[in-house]
C-alpha cells in the first residue's frame, strides 16, 4: 500500500548540525579547524589553484587545435540496410525510424561493408562508389541529393 511505503534503512540521513555546543562534536569552529581563509565565510581557493605554484595546465604544453567547421558523419554499412523490405525507399528520415542511426550528425554516409539482397531506392547525400555498384548491381537505384 502507498500509505505504508518508507525509505530503505540508512537512506535518509539527518544533516550535520554546527554550532550547536562542543557536546555535539561540531560546536565552537563547527569543524573548519581555526581561522585561515579555508575557516571564513566564502574562504578557499578557485579550481586548479596551486597555491602560487604554476598549476598544471599552464606547466602542460598547448598542442593542436579544434576545427570548428569540422562535420560529423554517421557510417551506415550496407548490411545495416537488409531491415528493410524490397523496394523501400531509403533516406535520412527512414534510417531515424529504423534505429540505424541515433543522435546528432552533420550528414550520413553509406558504406559499401557488408552485402545487400534486396533492391532499395536510396536517396541520400553521400554514398561510397563501392555501395553505389553493390546496390545497383541487384537492381536498385541510388539518388544523391545535395
Amino acid at each position: 500500500m502507498l500509505n505504508e511505503l518508507s525509505p530503505a534503512d540508512g537512506a535518509k540521513k539527518n544533516r550535520k548540525r554546527l554550532g550547536r555546543g562542543n557536546a555535539s562534536g561540531t560546536g565552537k569552529t563547527s569543524g573548519k579547524g581555526a581561522k585561515g581563509q579555508k575557516a571564513r565565510s566564502g574562504g578557499g581557493v578557485r579550481p586548479g589553484f596551486e597555491g602560487g605554484q604554476m598549476p598544471i595546465h599552464r606547466r602542460l604544453p598547448k598542442r593542436g587545435f579544434t576545427n570548428i567547421f569540422k562535420k560529423t558523419f554517421a557510417l551506415v554499412n550496407l548490411r545495416d540496410l537488409s531491415r528493410f523490405e524490397s523496394g523501400a525507399v531509403v533516406d535520412e528520415s527512414a534510417l531515424i525510424q529504423k534505429g540505424i542511426i541515433k543522435g546528432n550528425y552533420d550528414a550520413i554516409k553509406v558504406l559499401g561493408n557488408g552485402e545487400i539482397t534486396i533492391p532499395l531506392t536510396l536517396k541520400i547525400k553521400y554514398i561510397s562508389s563501392s555501395a553505389k555498384a553493390k546496390i545497383e548491381a541487384i537492381g536498385g537505384s541510388v539518388e544523391v541529393s545535395e
